[in-house]
């Protein structure tokens, strides 16, 4: 009798690969919670390194008008002594001036106005008509030819000794360069702490990618490939991350000065608005600020490349 063939052998079920495995899946997902997570961050700490940089290039340029428009005038002060007339030393230091080349035009302050510029410190509905406030004489300067205020100041005090005196603001100006220089350097400070801070939550997040993807790794490993294609793995993706945090940060930070300049042009029918203008200009950063915006922008991203890159070397090694 012949035997019954034996029945064919079952198939092996294969093991069923983890969800990190499967076929076409990239090596760092970049559509996943934590992914989304990171580019949030870095879009908030990009937006806030744009902010400071654009408020340091709107102080810096502000503080350049300023000291542009300070430079094109000097002060003579005329201080009312006993048995003198002071509207005759007034009127003479007035021709001194105007005997000077490069002087443009000369402006005479009243006695109300000069007691006006003293309602700030001393307050208003005062009488300062027993006071020996000075008087003022503003000179506009000439761009060409340049005005020799050494020898104005000579002059002023040949004609008028003791009594009157040349102010070429040169103090003010020193202390308001100091200013603008000191504000711009916090500013550039805040950006670089801002981009460590970038750095770090990017390396806290390649090693919990690494920690994730870690049977990915080994399996790479096993069919030959070397640390720095998994490390341009780790790159690229994160490059991308980075690249799109950097845009929507820097794009917020744009539309963020652009809506400030139109609140700026809506209140300057104002006072308050005039006083806006006066300190910050129109919150106009110009073209310095809006290349320094997109500049962090790119940072930002080039940053979260390279140290996802070197996160991931020291995590092979």
């Amino acid at each position: 009798m012949a035997a019954s063939p034996s029945p064919a052998a079952a198939p092996v079920p294969e093991p069923a690969l983890p969800p990190t495995l499967r076929r076409n899946a990239p090596l760092v997902p970049t559509d996943s919670a934590a992914s989304r997570s990171l580019a949030a961050v870095i879009a908030i700490l990009t937006f806030l390194a744009a902010l400071c940089a654009g408020a340091a290039e709107i102080v810096a340029s502000s503080a350049d008008q300023w000291r542009g428009a300070v430079a094109q005038e000097v002060t003579i002060q005329v201080r009312p002594g006993p048995g003198r007339d002071i509207e005759a030393d007034i009127a003479r230091a007035d021709a001194v001036a105007k005997a000077e080349p490069g002087i443009r035009a000369t402006r005479v302050f009243s006695k109300a106005e000069a007691e006006r510029l003293l309602e700030p410190w001393l307050g208003s509905g005062l009488d300062l008509s027993d006071l020996p406030v000075p008087r003022l004489i503003t000179l506009k300067l000439a761009d060409s030819p340049a005005p020799d205020l050494k020898r104005l100041r000579t002059a002023l005090a040949e004609a008028l000794p003791g009594v009157a005196s040349l102010d070429d603001h040169a103090l003010w100006q020193q202390r308001l360069s100091t200013m603008a220089t000191t504000f711009v350097g916090v500013g550039v400070g805040i950006v670089a702490l801002v981009l460590i801070a970038t750095g770090l939550a990017v390396a806290f997040a390649t090693r919990g990618a690494m920690a994730g993807n870690r049977e990915v790794v080994e399996v790479l490993h096993f069919v030959g490939a070397d640390d720095d294609y998994i490390a341009r793995a780790f790159q690229r993706r994160f490059f991308g991350l980075g690249l799109r945090g950097g845009a929507i940060g820097a794009g917020l930070a744009l539309a963020a000065f652009a809506f400030a300049g139109l609140m700026a042009r809506a209140w300057r029918s104002g006072p308050a608005g005039d006083e806006i203008e006066a300190l910050f200009g129109a919150f106009h950063i110009g073209w310095r600020g809006y290349a320094a915006v997109l500049l962090i922008g790119v940072i930002a991203s080039v940053v979260t490349g390279v140290v996802s890159r070197l996160t991931v070397r020291r995590f092979l090694a």
